[in-house]
């Protein structure tokens, strides 16, 4: 098992998620989690607005960009962009299966050309001092996963990666929908398992149905890091456990209601600036998932968040309703 750390535990990049916001929601939450970005395209870096695609604050530390591209030359350019923005790592999308992606000849149907994705891998590690890094399935369509993960693997290593991050399932790119792709082929944690035993010296992390710190320590035992997905996103409170469960460090807050007070500067810095509340309370609609007042809380900010002038007091009204209804339950009991 490898003994660096920096990849024991992350929260997966997911579209139209993992924003900025959510990620400086997330963060205060996990000190030690790695924050990815969702998925930019090479050219949208180097020809889009930059400030709205890379950017992020200070405090998201340690945060990653994934990009997505097939273009060698135009990934080591994008690469070479958001390394000068400060990010931590830069991660290849070789795992997104929608129709976009593969119009483009990118995401999971990369798993097809092993020497292509090595090749960008190389382009890339020649521009950055930051980690090289690829997320991949363990196959696509008829491929078998012993070779095609291999393969890739193999590739990739050669070609400089300093880690890989496989989802455990194959993507079916004829017949089955981005979403369906995300539950419906089976889960083989077994064969990243192996993946690791062969390959002992390098940061092998797992991704897929994982949905509890319980499952992450389980898997902590065959791979060097587990990269939780909709189980973050959905159940955020659990990330308040990351740090002193898989780190050995304390962890930021003993409860939400604290870390919402926490999180109040940023929600308000942002308002400030123009912008609206729902912008940053839409990431935070799990927290408190399975306690007294969790639908009140975000029936209130499905409702009241949404309005153009929503300000912070509609969050704290928000959190008061679970507040009070964990009070009166404890009155009852």
């Amino acid at each position: 098992m490898s003994k660096n750390q920096s990849f024991r535990f992350a929260v997966a990049p997911m579209m139209d998620w993992t924003d900025r916001h959510c990620r400086a929601f997330h963060r205060t939450l996990s000190r030690k989690a790695r924050l990815y970005t969702e998925m930019v395209t090479a050219n949208a870096v180097i020809f889009g607005d930059r400030e709205r695609l890379l950017g992020f604050s200070e405090g998201e530390h340690p945060v990653a960009v994934q990009l997505g591209g097939s273009d060698a030359e135009a990934l080591a350019k994008a690469a070479s962009i958001s390394a000068d923005w400060g990010y931590d790592e830069v991660n290849l999308n070789v795992g997104c299966p929608s129709d976009r992606v593969q119009g483009g000849n990118f995401g999971a149907c990369l798993m097809r050309d092993p020497a292509l994705v090595a090749e960008c891998v190389a382009a890339m590690k020649a521009e950055v001092r930051v980690p090289v890094t690829v997320k991949c399935r363990i196959g696509v369509d008829d491929q078998d996963p012993e070779t095609a993960l291999d393969q890739l693997a193999d590739a990739v290593l050669d070609a400089g990666a300093d880690a890989l991050i496989v989802h455990a399932r194959k993507a079916w790119l004829e017949g089955l929908s981005p979403k369906e792709n995300r539950d419906i082929p089976p889960l083989d944690y077994g064969r990243v398992h192996r993946l690791k035993q062969r390959l002992p010296h390098v940061s092998v992390s797992i991704n897929g149905g994982i949905g509890s710190l319980n499952e992450v320590e389980a898997q902590i035992a065959h791979v060097d890091g587990v990269m939780l997905g909709r189980a973050a996103y959905q159940q955020p409170e659990l990330l308040m456990e990351v740090d002193s469960r898989l780190f050995g460090e304390e962890d930021p807050h003993n409860d939400a209601f604290a870390a919402v007070e926490a999180f109040e500067p940023y929600v308000a810095a942002h308002l400030e600036t123009g912008g609206r509340l729902h912008d940053i309370t839409r990431h935070m609609l799990g927290l408190f998932t399975g306690r007294a007042g969790a639908r009140a809380y975000r029936r209130r900010l499905a409702m009241e968040g949404v309005k153009s002038d929503a300000g912070i007091d509609v969050l704290r009204a928000a959190v008061d309703e679970v507040r009070q209804a964990e009070a009166r339950r404890k009155l009852v009991a």
